[in-house]
Formats: structure tokens, sequence, C-alpha cells
């Protein structure tokens, strides 16, 4: 037998766990293993407390190894995209127009939460489709808890210059101010353009859009 058995069963009984009697006896894990398999085991305040401590330092751990990974990715992935050309700008801009943008009637407008996605959209009216400040109108739809001139500031920092906005529409269906409670504390903002009678920046440029949009639809349905 090994002598140092007896000395195992006694670590054993008072709770000590395999790690443990391995480092104080240098007994293999796996000879542990098969001498205590069917026994049973309470661990004691010791083995409870490296227990609890080596999760807690595995959580950590496996935390910080995604946090890294997540920050490596997205460095990774801005420059894999790079430099944005301005046809890369214009084919975005539709991206978003095809996915968040009102196309039911002859009117330019998309709406999004996202104040990124918002400063993108103006960007991409300024530069590719030539608007200003004076064809930018905003609509924001907010919550009951939601306060209207601070809704404002925050839309109109975001987006800048001389933006207008029309009258903020509350949602008071019941029920659904309090799912979205503090989730949208600024609402959501409509951004349409308006014309001021020239028909390239209105209805002429809507139908050169949907135009746009019909050629991307299908240069992606021949790559399928």
């Amino acid at each position: 037998m090994n002598t140092l058995k007896p000395e195992a069963i006694r670590l054993r009984d008072a709770g000590y766990s395999y790690k443990m009697i391995h480092d104080a006896l240098g007994i293999p894990m796996s000879t542990l293993s098969g001498w205590f398999r069917d026994k049973p085991y309470t661990p004691n305040a010791e083995a409870r407390n490296r227990i609890e401590t080596g999760k807690y330092a595995y959580g950590l751990r496996r935390r910080d190894e995604r946090l890294q990974e997540i920050q490596e990715l997205n460095v990774f992935g801005q420059t894999e995209i790079g430099h944005i050309s301005t046809r890369d700008l214009w084919i975005l801009g539709l991206g978003l127009w095809i996915g968040e943008g009102s196309k039911t009637i002859e009117q330019i407008r998309l709406a999004n939460s996202d104040p990124r996605v918002i400063q993108l959209w103006v960007k991409w009216l300024y530069e590719i489709c030539g608007m200003n400040a004076e064809n930018i109108f905003v609509t924001l739809h907010i919550y009951p808890e939601s306060n209207e001139e601070d809704c404002r500031a925050y839309w109109r920092s975001v987006i800048g210059g001389d933006i207008r906005f029309g009258k903020c529409q509350t949602d008071k269906r019941g029920g659904k101010a309090a799912i979205k409670a503090g989730k949208l504390p600024y609402g959501t903002a409509h951004v349409s353009v308006r014309a001021l009678g020239d028909p390239e920046k209105g209805v002429r440029l809507y139908r050169r859009m949907m135009g746009w949009v019909s050629a991307i639809l299908i240069s992606a349905d021949e790559r399928v």
C-alpha cells in the first residue's frame, strides 16, 4: 500500500480537495481519484473558498479575454473597411434607405434612434444629394417621460447646423411606454427632405433614388 495513503485518507475525510492533497503530498490526482471516487465528499471551508475564488478568477479571466478579443476584432474590422470613398458613401446611404427609409410615397425620409446612423444619413444627403440645412426637417417620436426640449437639443447636437424641427410625436399607446422606458431617452429621429420648390431635391431625386435602388438590387440578384 502506498505509505502516503493513510494521510491522504485523513485529509480527504477532513474535506480537502484532490488538488490540495496533491499539493501537500505529491500524490497524482489520477491516483487520488481512483482511491476516493466512490467516497462521499464534503469540502471544508478552505476548499470551498478555493472553489469560489477559482470560479471568480476564471470568470474575470474569461471576461478579460472576451473584451480583448472584441477590441482586437473591432480594430481589425475597421482596418478591413479602410477609407470610405464617395461611391462607398453613395451605396452605403442607399443601403440605409433601403432598410430604414420610407418609400410608400414620393418623399425622402429615414427614421432611426442611433445618432451615428442619423449623422451618416444627413452626411449622405449633403454630400451625395446636394442638400443643405434648410432642406433637412426632423420630426421626433418620443415617449411620455421624455422632455421635448432636451430631445431637440440632443438631436440638434447630433445633426448640427440650423435644423428645423416639427412637432414632437409622443407615443402614448398603453403598455409600450413602460417597455421602452429608459431605452430611448431621446426617442427616434425621422429625418425628411424638403425640396422647397426644387424638383431636383424632391420628386425627381426620389425617382432617381428608386432607380439607384433597383440597380443595386438587380446587381445583387445577379451575384446570387
